[in-house]
Parts: C-alpha cells; structure tokens; sequence
C-alpha cells in the first residue's frame, strides 16, 4: 500500500484536514454545487451529497494524478462517511466519459469493482457502492 501521508489535499495533509471542524469541512464539501479541488498532482471536478444515510460523491473531471490520489480520496471519504454514521458511499464517476478521459481510470476503476451503467440521461457512468467498514468509525 502507498504512503499516502504527503498527498495535499488543497494544501492540507489527510490528518490536518481531517481535524478541521465538521462545520468547515461540511461548509466546503456539502456545498450542493460541483467543486472544484485538488489532491496531489489532481485537479478533480465534483460533487458531494448525503442522502438518507449514503453519501453520495459524483467525480466529473479528473484532470492528472497518478500518485496515489484515488486511495487517498478513498479514505478520505470513507473516514469523513464513518464519522457523520453513514452506511454506505455511492460512488459515481464521469470522468471516464469527459472530453480527455484518462485512459489508466477506466481500468483502475473497474480493479476496484466499479461498473458501467447508463445515468437516466443517456451518458455512461462507472459506479459503486462502497460500505462503511467498521476500522473508519
């Protein structure tokens, strides 16, 4: 497993972010609107919800990355959904289907289990449901 300590997610460390207060970070993240943010080398494009007890995060745009940016957003969210009592995180990814996808996303995705599935609007999507495993609470 990467060391995924000295990614910055917009300047911070996973730990520094991750003692940022609920409200700061829920401010940021739940904004109901697409951010656009940046972990490591990546410039992500997304968005992020809570329904019911899913968090619900749909990546638009992934713009470069490579060196563990995927993992460490991964934890991340997994760590952020354990700490508001989420079940589960709905994953669903755009970014395979934009202008200039990346080529190495499609299959790191579909390692993890993602599959493909059509939105309701005709646009193809890679998707996953992820539970909240008991080692993030």
């Amino acid at each position: 497993m990467s060391d995924h300590r000295h990614i910055l997610i917009e300047g911070y460390t996973a730990e520094e972010l991750q003692a940022l207060p609920d409200h700061e970070v829920d401010a940021f993240v739940l904004s109901d609107a697409p951010i656009a943010f940046r972990i490591g080398s990546a410039e992500i494009l997304g968005q992020f919800k809570i329904d019911g007890d899913i968090l619900v995060v749909e990546l638009a745009h992934i713009d470069g990355g490579g060196e563990g940016v995927l993992p460490t957003l991964w934890s991340l969210v997994h760590r952020y959904a354990a700490g508001k009592g989420l079940r589960s995180v709905e994953w669903i990814v755009h970014a395979v289907s934009c202008a200039n996808p990346n080529k190495k996303l499609k299959r790191i995705l579909e390692l993890r289990g993602f599959t493909k599935r059509d939105n309701g609007l005709g646009i193809e999507v890679y998707a996953y449901t992820s539970q909240i495993e008991q080692h993030y609470q």
